[in-house]
C-alpha cells in the first residue's frame, strides 16, 4: 500500500500504557455489586456478607483500586490510560510498532475519508468513531476484552479496539502477511461501526431475540458478512480515488478473508465443520462479500440482508 505521508486520523486511543487489571463490575444500568447485597445476605448472612465486602475492601486497598468503583458500578475502569489525541505520557514502542500505529492512523484516517463522502452522498453525516489500541486485555462499553478475542467493534461506545499482536497471528499462525491483510481487518471493524450508524446492527439484535441459537448465528453471519462487503467499499474508494494500493494489495485482501472463514478456523481447530455454529460466514463467503464491495463500491451493492 502506497500509505506514508498520508493524512493519520485524530480518531487514535493509545492505551498500550494501560495496566489490563481494571475491570467494569456495574454495567451500563449502574449499581454495581451493591445490587447483590441482598442476595449475599440471604444466603450468607449478614456476618458472612460482611467478611466477604471486608475482604474485597481489603483486596482493592492493598491493590490500589477503589472500593467504591466497585459497589457503586463505576464504567470505566481505573487503568493507567494514555491518549495519544490528548497528548498523554509516552508510550514504550519498538521501531516496528511506532511505525504500525502510523499506519493504522493512516487506514482510519482514509476510511472517514471514504464513509464521509458516502453518507453526504445519501443526504445523512458520518460520525467518526474512535480506535483504541491496547495491550493485552481493555475495558469496553461491551466488557472486558482481550488480545485473544481478536479486533472488535463496540456499539455501546462506537470505538474499534486493536491489539497489535493480531496483525502478528494473522501473519504467522494464518500466513497472511501484508500492510492490505492488517488494513482489511480494520475496515472490517469499521463496516461494523458503520452497521450502526445504519441502524442495522439495532435491527439485527432486535431479530434474534426469541430466535434459537442457530437462528441467531445465522443473522450474525449475515452482519460480518455486510461487514466484510463495506470493507471492500472501502477498498474500492482507496484504490480509484486515492491510488492506495499497489500490485497484490487485492490478493492480500482476499486471502485475510479467506483465511478467518469459520470452516477454515474450525477445521484447524477442532478437525471438523459445525455449520450450525459459525458466526462470521465461510471462507467463500467471506471473499465473495469482501470482493463484491471491491467491484461495486456502492453500499447498495452489500444488501445482504435483502437478499436471503
Amino acid at each position: 500500500m502506497r500509505w506514508k505521508g498520508r493524512r493519520q486520523s485524530d480518531n487514535i486511543e493509545d492505551r498500550r500504557g494501560s495496566s489490563g487489571r481494571g475491570f467494569a463490575v456495574g454495567g451500563r444500568g449502574g449499581g454495581g455489586l451493591i445490587r447483590l447485597l441482598p442476595l449475599a445476605i440471604r444466603f450468607l448472612g449478614i456476618k458472612g456478607t460482611l467478611l466477604v465486602v471486608l475482604g474485597v475492601g481489603a483486596y482493592f486497598y492493598f491493590s490500589g483500586g477503589e472500593l467504591g468503583d466497585l459497589l457503586g458500578g463505576s464504567q470505566v475502569s481505573h487503568t493507567e490510560t494514555r491518549d495519544s489525541s490528548s497528548g498523554g505520557g509516552e508510550i514504550r514502542q519498538s521501531a516496528e510498532e511506532a511505525e504500525l500505529m502510523e499506519f493504522v492512523s493512516v487506514v482510519l484516517a482514509d476510511t472517514e475519508l471514504t464513509w464521509h463522502n458516502l453518507f453526504a452522498r445519501a443526504g445523512k453525516t458520518y460520525k467518526e468513531p474512535r480506535l483504541v489500541v491496547y495491550r493485552g486485555m481493555i475495558n469496553s462499553a461491551c466488557g472486558m476484552g482481550q488480545a485473544a478475542m481478536g479486533p472488535f467493534y463496540c456499539p455501546g461506545d462506537h470505538k474499534v479496539y486493536l491489539d497489535f499482536s493480531f496483525f502478528d497471528e494473522l501473519r504467522s499462525r494464518y500466513g497472511v502477511p501484508g500492510d492490505f491483510a492488517q488494513a482489511y481487518v480494520i475496515a472490517h471493524e469499521i463496516g461494523h461501526h458503520v452497521q450502526t450508524l445504519f441502524g442495522i446492527s439495532a435491527r439485527v439484535m432486535k431479530a434474534k431475540q426469541g430466535r434459537s441459537k442457530a437462528e441467531a448465528n445465522k443473522l450474525s453471519v449475515l452482519q460480518e458478512l455486510q461487514a466484510d462487503c463495506f470493507a471492500g467499499i472501502w477498498g474500492h474508494h482507496a484504490d480509484s480515488n486515492r491510488q492506495l494500493l499497489e500490485k497484490g494489495d487485492i490478493e492480500e485482501g482476499l486471502k485475510a478473508a479467506s483465511a478467518i472463514g469459520d470452516d477454515r478456523l474450525q477445521k484447524r481447530s477442532q478437525g471438523y465443520i459445525t455449520p450450525e455454529s459459525f458466526t462470521h460466514g465461510t471462507s467463500a463467503q467471506r471473499v465473495h462479500w469482501f470482493r463484491t464491495g471491491l467491484a461495486s463500491g456502492n453500499v447498495s451493492s452489500c444488501n445482504i440482508f435483502g437478499a436471503n
